[in-house]
């Protein structure tokens, strides 16, 4: 099998500190699914939000195919602003293509207000072939349709 990686960074006009908080602070879910309505219909989490928490989050069907998005926390460091997750791949179209991926995201400031998440996707396929740079552009602007 080969294992690929992906890397992108999304620029948020929120401090670095607040995005944090919002959607990996592993506790209060409110906030996101409010920011995330009509593309979130629940995020249910098992844990404190440290490795080992398991998430899972109910994506809204005009969404996607994928309905169920479920993650395994590896590693969180709240001072970094780091965290690397397992999606576990179950249903939908890239469960066919997909063996495993791993998504670590950081969260940097970026000027008065502003902020920049690097998102890393590692993945390793089926067939051991990489998929094509469309697919994991794909993959990395829409992680909620990879589970």
């Amino acid at each position: 099998m080969v294992a690929c990686s992906v890397t992108k960074e999304c620029q948020a006009a929120v401090p670095a500190d607040l995005l944090w908080k919002v959607a990996f602070s592993g506790s209060d879910n409110s906030t996101l699914l409010k920011a995330c309505a009509g593309m979130i219909d629940s995020i249910d989490v098992e844990g404190d939000g440290g490795p080992g928490t398991v998430g899972t989050m109910k994506i809204n069907p005009a969404m996607s195919d994928n309905k169920v998005l479920k993650t395994r926390v590896l590693a969180r460091d709240a001072a970094a602003r780091v965290v690397r997750s397992q999606h576990v791949i179950e249903g939908g179209k890239m469960a066919e293509v997909l063996k495993s991926q791993v998504t670590e995201i950081t969260v940097v400031p970026a000027g008065e207000g502003a902020c920049v998440a690097k998102i890393t996707v590692e993945y390793e396929c089926i067939n051991g072939e990489p998929l094509s740079p469309e697919v994991e552009e794909y993959i990395v602007a829409h992680p909620g349709e990879v589970a």
